[in-house]
C-alpha cells in the first residue's frame, strides 16, 4: 500500500496577503458585493458546468480535497488525509470529524457516498440524466463507506487526473443529503454545504446573497456576508465599481483596463489564466462535416487583428486548444493557420462551396474570462467570413438557453471557451474533443468531433502515470486536432479582477473561481 498521508492544520494555512495588505491588520465584519456579467444557472454542484455557478458554489460547498491557495496543488479539505493503493485503483479518504452542514446535520461518510452515487448510480433516488462534469466519476466502480468517517473509492482502472478532478469546485463538492431529500430537484435553488459561507437567498438575474458560516470547522471568514450581483453590461458594472455600488468585479473588457488603472480608488489584478476562447464548428452538420470547409474558416479569420483590437494586448493568439502555461504538454511545434482569404476561397471551391453558404453563429450574451467582448468578436468574425462568401447570422440567446442549446448541438458554429478545472491537459483535450463528450443534451465537445485515433490516444493518456509518455501522447493529440480543424482556437486571455482599494485578501485562482475566505474590507 503506497501511503499518501497529509494532515492539514488550519493554524498553518498560507496567508495570501499582498505586501500592501500586510501593513494593515485584517478587520472582521461587513458585506462584500461582487459584480459579475451573468447569473448562475444552478447551485447544485452536480449540475454545474458554467463558471458563474461554480463561482458561487465554491463558497458554499467543499470537497474532500481542494486546490491550495492560487495553485493547482492539491491539499485536504473535508478529508483529513488520504491514501492510494499500489495499483492506483483504490483511494481511501479519512474524513474530518466534527463538521456540520449549514442545516445542522453532520458531515460523514454517508454524505460523501450520497453526493457521489447520485451522479453515478441510475438507481439512486436522486439520480438525474442531466448531471454535468460526468468525467469526474467516469471510471468510478464503487463508492463505499468503510466506517462513519472513512470512504473508499474504487476505480475501474488507473485514472491519473482523478485526485485533481476531485479538487475542482463542481461535481465533487459534498451536499447535505437532508437538504436534497427536503427540496428534491429544487435543491439547486436551496444549496446546503459545509463551506465558509451559507446560502441566504437568490433573486434571479439580480443577486445571490450568502452569509458567514459561524460554525465553520476551519478559520472563520472575516466577512459577515458575500453578495454576487449580476450586472450584464460591462460599462454599467464598471460604473458601479467606480461609485462604490459594488466592491469588486470580474468580466473586465480591455476598454475598461485603463480606466481602472488610472482610478486611484481601484486596483486591477491580472494573472495568467488556464483558458482558451474558441470558435467551434458543429462537425455533425453540413458544411462543417467537410474538413476543407473547416480549414477555410481557419484561414478566413484574422486572428492576430482580432486579438490586437478586441483583447488589446491582454491575450495571446491561440494555435492549440491548451494554453502555453501548461508548458510541457503544449505542442509549440505546431504552426498556426495563416490569415489567408485567398486560400480560404480556394478551399471552399474544393469543397464545392465556391459561392459560399449561409450559417449561424451562437454567441454568449455575457462576458467570460476567455472572451470579455463576445458580441464584438462575433461581429469581427462575421465580417471576416463575409469576405470569403460565408454569410453569418449571429444568434444570441440568454445565458441559460445558450448553454442548453449548444450542449444539445443546435448550433452551426458557436463562440465558447474553457477555463481548466486543473492544470492537467485532460481538462482541455479529452473533455472538449473526445467522442465520449458528444452526448446530447449535455455535450461538452461543442464541435461534436469524433475521431477514433484521437480517442485511443486520449484514453491512453489518462491511464498512465509516466509523464514523458503522457507528453508524447498529448503532443500527438494536438497534431490531430490541428489537422482536422474542428475549432478555430482564438485566444488565451489574461485573467482579471478589479476591486476597490479598501478590499483585501481576495484570491483569484487560475482555474477561474475566486476565493473570498480570507477577504476583508477596511
Amino acid at each position: 500500500m503506497k501511503k499518501i498521508l497529509i494532515i492539514f492544520n488550519v493554524l498553518c494555512w498560507i496567508s495570501f496577503i499582498s505586501p500592501s495588505d500586510a501593513q494593515t491588520v485584517p478587520r472582521a465584519g461587513g458585506t462584500l458585493i461582487w459584480g459579475r456579467g451573468g447569473d448562475s444557472v444552478s447551485l447544485d454542484p452536480a449540475r454545474t458546468d458554467d463558471g458563474e455557478s461554480a463561482k458561487v458554489n465554491a463558497n458554499i460547498f467543499e470537497g474532500l480535497v481542494r486546490f491550495q491557495g492560487d495553485t493547482t496543488e492539491v491539499e485536504p479539505a473535508l478529508a483529513l488525509s488520504y491514501e492510494q493503493s499500489a495499483d492506483g485503483k483504490e483511494w481511501t479518504f479519512h474524513l474530518r470529524r466534527g463538521v456540520f452542514f449549514h442545516d445542522g446535520t453532520p458531515f460523514n461518510a454517508a454524505a460523501v457516498v450520497f453526493s457521489f452515487l447520485r451522479q453515478i448510480d441510475p438507481g439512486h433516488p436522486f439520480y438525474r440524466k442531466d448531471f454535468a462534469n460526468s468525467g469526474t466519476f467516469q471510471y468510478v466502480k464503487s463508492v463505499q463507506a468503510v466506517d462513519e468517517y472513512s470512504v473508499k473509492i474504487t476505480l475501474e482502472k488507473l485514472f491519473t487526473p482523478f485526485l485533481y478532478n476531485l479538487a475542482e469546485p463542481t461535481a465533487a463538492l459534498i451536499i447535505s443529503p437532508a437538504a436534497m431529500k427536503k427540496w428534491g430537484n429544487d435543491a439547486e435553488k436551496h444549496p446546503v454545504g459545509t463551506g465558509v459561507f451559507r446560502f441566504e437567498s437568490w433573486i434571479p438575474e439580480d443577486r445571490i446573497i450568502l452569509t458567514k458560516n459561524k460554525k465553520y470547522w476551519g478559520a472563520a471568514p472575516y466577512l459577515d456576508g458575500l453578495v454576487f450581483k449580476t450586472i450584464i453590461n460591462n460599462k454599467n458594472r464598471l460604473l458601479e465599481l467606480k461609485t462604490a455600488g459594488i466592491h469588486g468585479m470580474d468580466g473586465i473588457d480591455p476598454e475598461a483596463v485603463k480606466k481602472i488603472e488610472t482610478d486611484r480608488n481601484l486596483l486591477l489584478e491580472t494573472i495568467t489564466g488556464l483558458n482558451v476562447g474558441y470558435l467551434a464548428m458543429n462537425t455533425e452538420k453540413p458544411p462543417f462535416d467537410n474538413p476543407n470547409v473547416r480549414l477555410a474558416v481557419n484561414h478566413a479569420i484574422n486572428k492576430q487583428n482580432l486579438v490586437k483590437l478586441l483583447y488589446q494586448g491582454l491575450a495571446l493568439p491561440a494555435k492549440n486548444p491548451i494554453p502555453p502555461t501548461i508548458s510541457e504538454y503544449y505542442n509549440d511545434a505546431i504552426q498556426d493557420y495563416e490569415y489567408d482569404p485567398a486560400r480560404a476561397k480556394s478551399l471552399l471551391k474544393e469543397a464545392k462551396y465556391e459561392n459560399g453558404f449561409k450559417t449561424r453563429l451562437w454567441t454568449m450574451p455575457v462576458p467570460r474570462p476567455y472572451m470579455p467582448q463576445p458580441d464584438k468578436i462575433a461581429k469581427a468574425i462575421k465580417g471576416n467570413l463575409a469576405a470569403v462568401g460565408i454569410d453569418v447570422q449571429i444568434v444570441t440567446p440568454d445565458w441559460a438557453a445558450y448553454i442548453q442549446e449548444t450542449a444539445n448541438g443546435e448550433h452551426d458554429m458557436c463562440l465558447s471557451g474553457a477555463v481548466a478545472g486543473n492544470g492537467d491537459p485532460y481538462n482541455f483535450l479529452y473533455i472538449l474533443f473526445d467522442k465520449d463528450n458528444t452526448v446530447k443534451p449535455q455535450a461538452e465537445n461543442l464541435a461534436f468531433f469524433k475521431h477514433e485515433k484521437l480517442h485511443e490516444i486520449l484514453i491512453r493518456a489518462q491511464q498512465i502515470s509516466e509523464k514523458s509518455e503522457r507528453i508524447k501522447l498529448y503532443h500527438e493529440a494536438q497534431e490531430i486536432i490541428h489537422d482536422q480543424a474542428p475549432w478555430v482556437p482564438l485566444a488565451h486571455a489574461r485573467q482579471m479582477i478589479a476591486h476597490r482599494k479598501e478590499v483585501h485578501g481576495i484570491v483569484q485562482h487560475p482555474t477561474g473561481f475566486i476565493r473570498f475566505d480570507k477577504a476583508w474590507i477596511e
